[in-house]
């Protein structure tokens, strides 16, 4: 059986199985123009993107340059933290579409779940909070249900939100979102969420699907090796002639994930892209890092922003104010 070249949504659309991740953290953007370029020759059709990355300039020249129809390729965005006040949401998306220089709306627009800043506090780095707002991320959600409405975006979801927020907003939600993208990987299989998700129709896509290292403020665990240097994970792909990234994106994708990994090196967005299905026997040893591992979450924006957004017994944030305040 050959593997999915792509998922539907529960709005209809299609998003391409894999797609390129150009969030590069502390590497910089330089080589994100030529990156996406290079992506759409190859045959990617998913560019996943973000205000906050600071490079939507460079994707939407990269698209613009590659030659491929702009209706062939599904483009997502994510509202800036610091725009999910009601207000905000409609003027952020408009900033995304003249920076990107699109004549096409994204056909996904999330909301991430990551910290909501008005500003950055001075003198101690880290970012300050509307707390009011975090804790009423349903506002939020309205704006983006109103984008949709008028025909702006395809698609709307989530990023980084956990099943009590879940819960939390689709209680109020007039549209159930259509993906979250959660960091998931062998070592972060996330299989209570998915289970959830898929209870109600909301497709996961895995950001970071490698174990990856996001930017330094928000990393953690930095001394654990990513499951893709995990020797059983090695000795599986060394055995099928596959490389460790190539294994552990098919098992995500043969559980019906997207992955959205990211690279800028030709032979790594090549291999990316050629998947292949997994026996019972090495799908479940796959499985089974996570018991042998435990679970190893790589992004943690606590220190950060001083609450766990993670935390399935509390709304996070429930106090007023930072711990260092």
């Amino acid at each position: 059986m050959d593997m999915p070249k792509y998922f539907v949504l529960n709005d209809g659309h299609k998003v391409p199985s894999v797609g390129l991740g150009t969030f590069q953290g502390d590497e910089g953007n330089s080589k994100v123009k030529e990156a996406v370029k290079l992506a759409l020759k190859l045959g990617y059709r998913h560019i996943d993107g973000a205000a906050a990355y600071g490079n939507e300039g460079e994707i939407g020249q990269g698209i613009k340059e590659s030659g491929i129809p702009r209706e062939e390729i599904f483009v997502t965005s994510k509202l800036p933290q610091t725009a999910h006040a009601p207000a905000s949401v409609q003027k952020a998306l408009s900033q995304t579409l003249k920076d990107a220089d699109l004549d096409y709306v994204p056909h996904a627009y999330k909301a991430d779940e990551d910290l909501k800043t008005i500003r950055h506090a001075s003198g101690n780095g880290k970012p300050a909070i509307d707390y009011d707002l975090s804790r009423n991320y349903a506002l939020t959600w309205k704006a983006m249900e109103a984008l949709v409405k008028t025909g702006r975006v395809r698609s709307i979801g989530l990023s980084n939100f956990n099943i009590l927020k879940m819960k939390n907003l689709l209680s109020t939600a007039e549209i159930v979102p259509a993906v979250n993208q959660v960091e998931l990987h062998p070592y972060l299989p996330q299989n209570e969420l998915l289970e959830f998700s898929r209870r109600y129709g909301i497709l996961l896509m895995a950001h970071q699907p490698l174990g990856g290292r996001p930017v330094g403020v928000v990393r953690a665990h930095s001394d654990i090796p990513r499951p893709i240097d995990d020797p059983i994970l090695i000795a599986t792909a060394s055995r099928l002639d596959k490389s460790t990234a190539q294994t552990a994106l098919s098992w995500a994708v043969q559980k019906g994930i997207p992955v959205v990994p990211k690279s800028v090196q030709e032979h790594h967005l090549r291999q990316n892209l050629q998947l292949f299905r997994l026996c019972d026997t090495d799908f479940r040893s796959i499985e089974d890092l996570l018991s042998r591992r435990g679970a190893v979450r790589f992004l943690d924006p606590s220190p950060h922003i001083g609450f766990n957004i993670f935390d399935e017994e509390n709304d996070q944030p429930t106090a007023d104010k930072a711990p260092w305040d």
